[in-house]
């Protein structure tokens, strides 16, 4: 289980909830991700798909990311596509703190070869990832104010 949390000074748990209701903006922070192909309308209500492409040239693959729970400004759980790796589950959550808000981002292999392949070194690997996945959140998040 990889847990990635930040404090984004002098932001609201709305502000940042905004930035994860437009469906389209995820290209622009999460890393990893090439390009929003479609997202649906009801998107973030649970359900709801975001269709995207990762990865570049030959290694690029069209995939998509259901909604599982969607708590307004409180809690998004999502299980994102990655075959022929595998899914995850992310839950990211936003709580008001000093100075701002934090946010965290739980992600874990939920089905696949990357749930067969997890390992320490895997979560470090997300870790990182969702250190700038979020430093990216943030700096779209206070954009938008």
């Amino acid at each position: 289980m990889a847990v990635t949390t930040r404090v984004m000074k002098d932001l609201t748990p709305r502000q940042v909830f905004d930035v994860l209701r437009d469906g389209y903006s995820y290209g622009d922070w999460v890393v990893g991700t090439r390009h929003i192909r479609t997202v649906d309308a009801a998107w973030p209500d649970e359900g709801a798909k975001l269709h995207y492409t990762v990865g570049y040239g030959p290694l690029r693959k069209d995939d998509e990311t259901v909604v599982l729970v969607s708590a307004p400004d409180t809690r998004l759980e999502v299980e994102a596509r990655a075959w022929p790796a595998g899914t995850a589950h992310i839950a990211i959550t936003a709580e008001a703190a000093e100075g701002g808000t934090l946010v965290s981002i739980d992600e874990k292999p939920h089905r696949g070869p990357a749930k067969l392949l997890h390992n320490p070194l895997l979560d470090l690997v997300v870790k990182a990832r969702n250190v700038e996945t979020l430093r990216r959140l943030e700096a779209k998040a206070a954009g938008r104010r």
